[in-house]
């Protein structure tokens, strides 16, 4: 059983709603990453989303293609992302990591090298924006092989039909967006996410998590209600973009935001 899967089991037996942070793998300075990742475990986070940078993150609103330009001034690749996964493996065993990003790095490294070097540095998933299961023939199998996770989005414009294509080749947990657009850039309509939740549950025993447009404890609440993860991410990101001139107050500046987050959803856990 992976590690995701193993969160999800515990949390499930809890009674709690996961909580899952996304940072930008280098943002501001490649040397902070790490220690913010350890803040965000330490403020409730039970899953860690790392981005990885790139130049045309389409799905993206302007906060984290913004965090995208900061980590790529800073040369940070695919294989700096790994080596902070490494880094962070020396400390924690437990907490499950998953990257996402694009196809475009994974291509240039090769699958095969990926999948090796991933699974070797403690990656337990993999959301990639871009590669959509229709276009997985190769990538899947070899995140089988080396037993990572390969996670997939569905959007409230998904028909129903797709739904059950994508939980079909899903693992880990299904992401559902929750927002007709970008990262951070619409208000959340909690009752059509539900509904379209309940649809989804109709093809899947995944644990489903919800994310784009969860920006404080009301929202992260109301949707602990529904789902089984709350996804935050711009938000977050936002806080590094403020503290981008003072690195070292970050770790602890972006685990007071989430925590904020996880009291918000335990208390929404035991109403």
């Amino acid at each position: 059983m992976s590690r995701i899967s193993q969160c999800f089991e515990k949390l499930k037996a809890d009674g709690q709603t996961a909580l899952i942070s996304y940072i930008t793998a280098g943002d501001p300075e490649p040397w902070v990453t790490v220690p913010i990742l350890h803040a965000l475990v330490d403020a409730g986070a039970d899953i860690l989303e790392l981005g990885v940078p790139f130049s045309d993150p389409m799905s993206d609103g302007p906060v984290i293609q913004k965090a995208c330009e900061r980590a790529l001034k800073n040369n940070v690749s695919i294989h700096h992302v790994l080596d902070m996964v490494s880094q962070f493996r020396e400390r924690d065993t437990i907490t499950p990591i998953v990257l996402m990003g694009y196809a475009n790095p994974l291509e240039v490294m090769g699958y095969e090298s990926f999948a090796q070097k991933a699974q070797q540095a403690g990656v337990d998933g993999v959301l990639t924006v871009d590669l959509p299961p229709e276009e997985s023939a190769q990538f899947l199998p070899l995140m089988n092989q080396h037993e990572i996770d390969t996670i997939f989005l569905v959007a409230p414009t998904t028909t129903t039909k797709r739904m059950a294509y994508i939980a079909e080749h899903a693992q880990g947990f299904i992401y559902y967006v929750s927002i007709k657009g970008v990262t951070g850039s619409a208000v959340l309509d909690v009752t059509e996410v539900e509904k379209k939740t309940q649809q989804l549950r109709e093809f899947t025993d995944l644990p489903i998590g919800v994310g784009f447009g969860i920006g404080d404890g009301q929202s992260a609440a109301a949707v602990a209600k529904i789902a089984d993860a709350v996804v935050v991410g711009s938000t977050l990101v936002r806080c590094i973009e403020e503290h981008a001139e003072n690195p070292e107050a970050l770790p602890v500046a972006v685990a007071a935001i989430l925590a904020e987050m996880r009291h918000a959803i335990n208390a929404s856990d035991m109403a």
